[in-house]
């Protein structure tokens, strides 16, 4: 028994260490991305979706770069960078919200999108397989591309016709007639 504590500490070990240097990496190419100013391009270029999805939030209000940020790390795979990322972005739907006891429906939207995780490349799962010396550590992409690319289109479809988000219509007419 103390073998197996002793070889599974080494392990753990091994892979953390492992992901430090993959999320640092990526975690700084994300931040050159911030700075450079690609960051703030991809945001103005995905608003269109962000305003379709998040009709709530002010136009140009700082929490959308905070979710768009969150959003790019899951979708790297970047699981534990997203969090605090995460954390922030829902620390400033907080301010936003008039009722503090209760989710607004821009904060539902986001934990659904952060909850469904769309993963393009899935860096972490990659980084474990190779230390655990899968034969193929990138053969699970398509596999996870596929599923969370769904569970993503479906909670974004529940989370709309619950929120009555017209996802179809484009203009200034997007939000259905409340009953």
């Amino acid at each position: 028994m103390m073998d197996s504590t002793f070889a599974s500490s080494k392990t753990a070990f091994e892979i953390s260490l492992g992901l430090t240097g993959v999320l640092s990496l990526w975690l700084g190419i994300m931040k050159i991305g911030e700075k450079g100013g690609v960051v703030n391009v991809l945001a103005r270029l995905l608003s269109p979706v962000f305003v379709k999805l998040f009709p709530d939030i002010p136009k140009g209000h700082p929490v959308t770069g905070s979710i768009f940020m969150n959003i790019a790390a899951n979708m790297l795979g970047l699981d534990n960078a997203a969090t605090p990322l995460g954390l922030k972005a829902m620390e400033q739907l907080q301010e936003l919200n008039p009722k503090k006891d209760t989710a607004t429906n821009p904060m539902i939207m986001f934990l659904v999108l952060n909850t469904s995780g769309l993963t393009l490349i899935p860096i972490s799962i990659m980084v474990y397989r190779a230390q655990m010396s899968a034969a193929q550590p990138t053969d699970i992409f398509i596999p996870i591309l596929l599923a969370t690319f769904f569970s993503t289109l479906a909670g974004v479809i529940i989370t709309s016709l619950y929120q009555k988000i017209n996802l179809l219509k484009f203009g200034d007419s997007d939000r259905w007639i409340r009953c």
